[in-house]
């Protein structure tokens, strides 16, 4: 499979702060890339540099075989970019500023109008005309997909998209970066472990400026060390929680209605020992089921809860 994007040794220091420590990626082309990682990780400057707009200390990185550091603006065509506060011209409508943006990269005639057209449709704004100044967060962070994909790039970047939106607004933009698989590359940097799952993949996760994991979504899960225990009954989990708390194979036990989840450290054991339990009680068993890791268990694992 082709790479979109090459990243090798990438170190960035500024002054006393190394805010990359080497950094190695690799992201497949027509890829949704998941870049994960806490606040202060690396990823906005990780970000600037593969846009062009900073300069590592040392290392190197290539976008579609081209060399960032010495970009040109023909490497720049390539590339979308939406930051995590987008700016824009409050008088415009969402159509006025697709044109205003398609020009800047030279686009006229029908190909504009199409792609005004086609990007409107994909952001749920045609046919609005009220001023971008009247708009919610959530059809700002829309409308600026949308300009990021004017120029029909290669590579899509963005930076925490979703990280100022309510639910709505944030499905609405998930939805649009999904729309994209296999059509463009997606560079996708958020601390929004939920988003990430969603939508992308493939995912890499950085702390402290290192990447610590990097591979498909369901790969990273799988190495997931925390084990889960799903237990329904009918009845009294309000006694269940508690008893199965104290058992020694229990790590964390919590209880939502008659559904109890424990977190076990011998699934072997736990298996065993819950329908013992809830037999030698009387309490109606509904389901017992194994859950996986999730993406959260994995990444509180790797970066030790930092937030």
């Amino acid at each position: 499979m082709s790479t979109a994007i090459e990243v090798s040794g990438l170190t960035k220091v500024y002054k006393e702060t190394r805010a990359l420590d080497g950094v190695d990626l690799s992201v497949p082309e027509g890829s949704i890339f998941g870049f994960l990682g806490p606040n202060g990780a690396g990823k906005t400057t990780t970000l600037r540099i593969l846009m062009g707009m900073a300069r590592p200390t040392s290392g190197g990185a290539m976008v579609f075989g081209h060399d960032v550091v010495h970009a040109t603006n023909e490497v720049r065509s390539l590339i979308g970019f939406l930051p995590d506060v987008p700016g824009y011209y409050p008088w415009m409508t969402a159509e006025e500023f697709l044109r205003f943006c398609g020009r800047l990269f030279g686009i006229s005639g029908t190909t504009l109008d199409e792609r005004v057209t086609s990007l409107l449709d994909l952001a749920g704004l045609g046919g609005v005309k009220q001023r971008v100044g009247g708009y919610s967060r959530g059809m700002k962070q829309r409308l600026g997909v949308a300009q990021a994909l004017i120029n029909a790039p290669r590579l899509l970047m963005l930076d925490e998209p979703t990280s100022a939106l309510d639910p709505m607004g944030r499905k609405d933009v998930l939805d649009m970066i999904a729309a994209l698989k296999g059509k463009t590359t997606v560079f996708f940097s958020t601390h929004i472990l939920t988003d990430v799952e969603r939508v992308c993949d493939t995912v890499a996760i950085l702390d402290y400026g290192r990447v610590v994991r990097q591979a498909s979504i369901s790969e990273v899960k799988r190495e997931g060390h925390a084990m889960r225990v799903l237990v329904e009954v009918k009845q009294r989990a309000e006694d269940l929680q508690p008893l199965l708390a104290t058992q020694p194979w229990c790590m964390e036990c919590v209880r939502d209605g008659q559904v109890v989840r424990c977190v076990v450290s011998d699934m072997t054991a736990a298996r065993t020992s819950i329908p013992a339990l809830i037999a030698d009680r009387r309490i109606a068993l509904v389901r017992m089921v194994d859950e996986e890791p999730t993406l959260e268990d994995v990444f509180v694992e790797l970066v030790g809860g930092r937030a």
